[in-house]
């Protein structure tokens, strides 16, 4: 008995050798380990270092293909294909995958048939649109038998958010948890998420770093155990949140979710922002994180807030500059047939792709100068003396009576023809201010 108990550990301990060795269980695995610690050292010690290599999770177990996949080839006597995809992290991460498979992330590839990408392809040429648009929202992976790895050139590299892989799955894990050490440390930083989310569409990184939750991260990044297991808020750290923080993490009542939409209850991305379905619930799952740091009068304070200036950006430029942009398009009045061929299309996407979401974002995330400067000034200036000017240029009857009637009934916009010394006095007595009370009425469900 005794002797047949030394002969199991033996062999359990033959395969946990050959498990570190080769990085796999398979006794007929190649040594992957060896041969990438010599040609690719830096990756190597990015997997041994990492939770995968410390629990002897090998390249064969994340690589390795069947013969009749389409980005499958034979390397060193393996099948393996070099696109690691959410179906495959699924084998072992299933709740994560089937998250992140239903979030905005893994619908972000969607944007090739969007305006966007025609910009890029258009305006700009075919490079941009790769080494640009794609790289952040992912491309459609092309397989080209030719290619060492059957993967194109065209698309390979990339980790886009919402890549479309041959395997039918949406999305790259290692976009958020780089490879290949996949920490979890780096994920949870601002900085990680700073590759897509700035510049002059969508610059939530440049709206947090100026926002007193940015401050207090850049003041005590040290301190709040990035690389913790369990990171709870509230009870694992508590000095300043991230982006993972409000969108992702755990809280002492909510789970970690990869669905980056749970708790948003606007979309701020359109011309006209409305509120998601179930908005209400996912606006309270946002508020439970907000408590943990702040008091119940401060996080209904900042939405009372925040609601007001999306209804503003909406009800003064949204709404109406849509409408226009509308009636512009069905009379026919552009004179180029190309898309964004025209100024006016350039107008009007700028006030609300651009300076639009800036303002609508800034408020969201508490950052005053891309709520206002970068923001509703910019909306203001361009609604008002770029837009406005090029529609009245068509000098269409219709259109004009309808900005006549907009700039002479609607109190938003009356100040335009007022005297500037009465404007001064109704905002000093506080009546000017009762023109937008109603933006504050609270109509979420």
């Amino acid at each position: 008995m005794k002797q047949s108990r030394v002969l199991a550990l033996l062999f359990v301990w033959a395969l946990l050798t050959a498990a570190g060795a080769g990085g796999a269980l398979a006794a007929d695995a190649p040594d992957c380990a060896t041969c990438h610690q010599k040609k690719n050292p830096g990756l190597y010690l990015q997997w041994k270092n990492s939770a995968h290599g410390a629990n002897d999770i090998g390249c064969i177990d994340c690589h390795q293909a069947d013969k009749t996949d389409v980005d499958a080839f034979e390397h060193n006597g393996a099948i393996i294909a070099t696109l690691v995809t959410p179906k495959d992290c699924g084998k072992c991460h299933e709740q994560q995958e089937q998250e992140t498979s239903n979030s905005y992330h893994a619908h972000a590839g969607e944007i090739l048939s969007s305006n966007d990408a025609y910009l890029a392809h258009a305006a700009g040429g075919t490079p941009i649109a790769i080494v640009g648009c794609e790289s952040c929202h992912g491309g459609k992976v092309v397989i080209d038998a030719k290619a060492p790895n059957k993967l194109s050139p065209l698309t390979w590299p990339n980790s886009g958010i919402g890549r479309i892989n041959p395997d039918g799955s949406k999305g790259a894990c290692n976009a958020c948890h780089s490879r290949h050490s996949f920490s979890k440390a780096q994920a949870r930083q601002p900085e990680n998420c700073g590759k897509c989310h700035l510049g002059p569409d969508h610059p939530q990184k440049e709206i947090f770093e100026e926002s007193k939750h940015g401050v207090a991260y850049s003041g005590n990044k040290e301190k709040i155990h990035l690389d913790k297991d369990e990171w709870v808020v509230g009870k694992d750290y508590y000095e300043a949140p991230t982006c993972a923080t409000c969108h992702m993490s755990a809280t002492a009542n909510q789970p970690v979710s990869h669905d980056v939409g749970n708790r948003i209850s606007w979309t701020l991305r359109p011309p006209v922002s409305k509120y998601k379905d179930n908005a209400l619930t996912k606006r309270l799952a946002m508020k439970d994180v907000c408590l943990n740091c702040h008091q119940q009068a401060f996080v209904d304070g900042h939405y009372y807030q925040y609601d007001a200036l999306v209804k503003l950006y909406n009800d003064k430029f949204g709404k109406p500059a849509t409408a226009i942009m509308k009636m512009v398009e069905d009379k026919k009045l552009l004179q180029s047939k190309a898309a964004f061929s025209n100024d006016i299309e350039w107008e009007y996407w700028e006030l609300w792709h651009h300076e639009g979401r800036r303002a609508r974002m800034g408020a969201a995330m508490m950052g005053p100068d891309y709520a206002w400067w970068h923001g509703i000034y910019d909306v203001a200036h361009n609604f008002y003396f770029k837009f406005i000017p090029g529609v009245r240029h068509y000098n269409d009857p219709e259109i004009n009576a309808y900005i006549d009637k907009l700039f002479a009934t609607d109190p938003m916009h009356k100040w335009l023809s007022a005297n500037t010394a009465d404007i001064k006095k109704a905002i000093k007595s506080g009546e000017f201010q009762k023109i937008y009370a109603d933006l504050f009425k609270q109509d979420i469900k």
